[in-house]
Formats: C-alpha cells, sequence, structure tokens
C-alpha cells in the first residue's frame, strides 16, 4: 500500500537542507551550489517527490505549457500529414523542456473567442501559431493577450514586416516553386499549369508568385491556372478542371503532394500516362509523395524542423531554452530543395 505522498519539508529533512533550498532547486532557481543541488535531486528521485503545479507556477509564474493554434479544423489537421510532422517537432523540442503542448483547433468563427479568452487568462506562457489565413484575428488576439508568440508562416497581415518583435519560422516557398518549374521547363515541357493552393495563406501565394518567375510572367495564364484547397480532393477537381480546357498541359505544378495526389488519380482516371502525357511536380515531400504512382516529383521543406524551430524560437522568448550566447531571437525562412522522382 502506498504511503503519504512527499511533502517539500520531508525532501528537505531527507537531503539535510533548508525548505527554501528545495525550493529553488525544484522550481529551477539560481543561487544553489552544485552539492546541495545534487544532494536534493538525489533526495527527490528517492522519494519520489513530484512538485504541486500550482504552487510551483506561483513561484516561477509559469505555467509550464504552451498552446499551439492551429487556424484549422480537425477534419483537415488530422487527414493531413503536414500537420502530424509539425506537431511532432513541436512536441519534442517542448518536451526537452519539461513544456506541455496545449492543441487548439478552430472548427468555426466562434471558436475565436474561446481561443481568445484562453490565451488571455494566464493558462499558458505562450503560443505558436500556424495556417493562418488573411484577415485572420489571431495576430492582434495574441498581440492583445501579452503573450510571447511565434507564428509558422512569412506573416501576412499590415504592418507585420515592420514589427520588429515579431517571430516566425517558414520556408523559402517562392524559391522552391521556382525550382520545381524551371525542373519542367529542362524537361521540355512548354504549358505548364499551376494548381493553387488558397491564396488566402502566404505560403500559397508565395509559390504562385514563385511558379511566375520561372516562367518569366507577372500573370498566369488563365488557361493554365486553377485553384485548390490544398487537398487531394481539391486536386482531383482542379486537375479535372485544367483538362477539360483545351489545349490541355502537358505538366502541372501543385500547390502540396496532396494537392499532387489529387491531381494523379484525375490523370489516371482519364487515361492519361504520367509523365509521359503530363508532368506533376508537388510541394511539401510528405512520405505519401514516395508512395505515390509514379512516385512523386515534388520539394522537400523540413516540416518537423520548422516545427522545432519554432519552439526553439518561443523557448528562448521565454527564457527555458538555448539562449545561442543571448542572441536576440530572429525569424527563420529554410531552404527548399527539389527532389527528382518518376512523375517528372
Amino acid at each position: 500500500m502506498h504511503g503519504p505522498r512527499p511533502t517539500l519539508e520531508a525532501v528537505a529533512a531527507h537531503a539535510g537542507v533548508s525548505r527554501a533550498t528545495v525550493s529553488r532547486v525544484v522550481n529551477g532557481g539560481a543561487g544553489v551550489r552544485k552539492t546541495l543541488r545534487d544532494r536534493v535531486q538525489a533526495s527527490v528521485a528517492e522519494l519520489g517527490y513530484v512538485p504541486n503545479s500550482a504552487a510551483r507556477s506561483l513561484v516561477t509564474r509559469r505555467t509550464g505549457a504552451v498552446a499551439v493554434v492551429i487556424a484549422e479544423p480537425e477534419t483537415r489537421v488530422f487527414s493531413d500529414p503536414f500537420f502530424a510532422q509539425q506537431l511532432r517537432g513541436i512536441s519534442r523540442e517542448l518536451a526537452a523542456c519539461d513544456t506541455q503542448l496545449l492543441l487548439m483547433l478552430l472548427e468555426g468563427r466562434t471558436d475565436y473567442d474561446r481561443i481568445g479568452r484562453y490565451l488571455a487568462g494566464g493558462h499558458v506562457d505562450g503560443a505558436l501559431m500556424f495556417s493562418l489565413h488573411r484577415d485572420d484575428p489571431l495576430p492582434s488576439m495574441a498581440n492583445a493577450s501579452g503573450l510571447p508568440t511565434v507564428f509558422g508562416g512569412r506573416p501576412g497581415w499590415p504592418g507585420a514586416e515592420d514589427d520588429p518583435e515579431l517571430l516566425y519560422v517558414d520556408t523559402d516557398n517562392r524559391g522552391g516553386a521556382r525550382q520545381a518549374v524551371e525542373h519542367l521547363l529542362r524537361r521540355g515541357r512548354r504549358r505548364i499549369a499551376v494548381i493553387t493552393g488558397p491564396l488566402d495563406q502566404t505560403s500559397a501565394l508565395d509559390r504562385l508568385d514563385g511558379y511566375l518567375d520561372a516562367l518569366g510572367v507577372s500573370e498566369p495564364d488563365p488557361a493554365l491556372v486553377a485553384h485548390g484547397d490544398f487537398t487531394a480532393e481539391g486536386g482531383e477537381r482542379a486537375m479535372a478542371e485544367l483538362l477539360d480546357r483545351s489545349p490541355g498541359p502537358d505538366a502541372v505544378f501543385a500547390g502540396n503532394d496532396l494537392t499532387a495526389t489529387g491531381a494523379l488519380r484525375t490523370l489516371r482516371a482519364r487515361g492519361l500516362r504520367v509523365p509521359q502525357d503530363v508532368a506533376v511536380v508537388g510541394y511539401d515531400d510528405l512520405e505519401q509523395a514516395a508512395w505515390a504512382e509514379p512516385a512523386l516529383t515534388t520539394v522537400r521543406q523540413d516540416i518537423q524542423g520548422m516545427g522545432r524551430m519554432m519552439a526553439e524560437l518561443l523557448l528562448r522568448r521565454l527564457g527555458l531554452g538555448d539562449a545561442s550566447g543571448g542572441e536576440r531571437p530572429a525569424p527563420v525562412v529554410t531552404p527548399a530543395h527539389l527532389v527528382v522522382r518518376d512523375s517528372s
């Protein structure tokens, strides 16, 4: 039968130190010699002492939790492997600093009020926000809450570029898209279509701009552009729309890998060969890209690494992560690399 839960006083008696010394050690305080710290930690382990989180938060003024806010409904988040990879990177980095992840999703406009109240209520120490759409109120809500916040993706709201405190992590979406289309041009493709992502997101806009850069034009040919939503179903519909136009494309750059797999389904259903009739390039390099039939040429971004960097920037702002020599945290843009497979 288990005995009573060990107390702070019991740890102090066991270690032969004061209660204040134990409190400083278990709450991460400074000013305790290494020999005493080691002795307290040994007593904590031997007695099985678990700090009371409520009491600890009174001392540290921290909750030990971070809100991860994804501006998408749960059906999208749990069906798109992109989000799983990003959350994996975030979770691992937070866990390494003994910080909990609180996931918050947006099913509808009414959820903004709920999330705003929660963020302003002192329940978390900071926030990570991504998959934001144009005119999204989340940035202003984060600002109003006073919480340190890091964003996933290039900020697109007015005034963002002039905010020296703004932190975000993104990939070189424009450069990656340019690589994809230049590859298709080198393969002799001349009617290169694009299936965009939702154009109220900066990642989709940047990828469309990279497509235009490679073609050397300022506006897309209306016959060669179809709008998707970063889903496989959207890719199927958009590919059908492109094929129903005449003449059809000889290549397509899809806004992400899910869109590209949807395009592949439509091409198969229409009896068209990939890449002989229509070459296809995606974006993300999710695991499913290598499993596609044919294996998908795509642009690789380090999705898990981006999640890790988001969490690392936030932890540094909170004074919990690697201070990197005291350098001020700054936005991060990671490189993108073309991965050539059978679909092109």
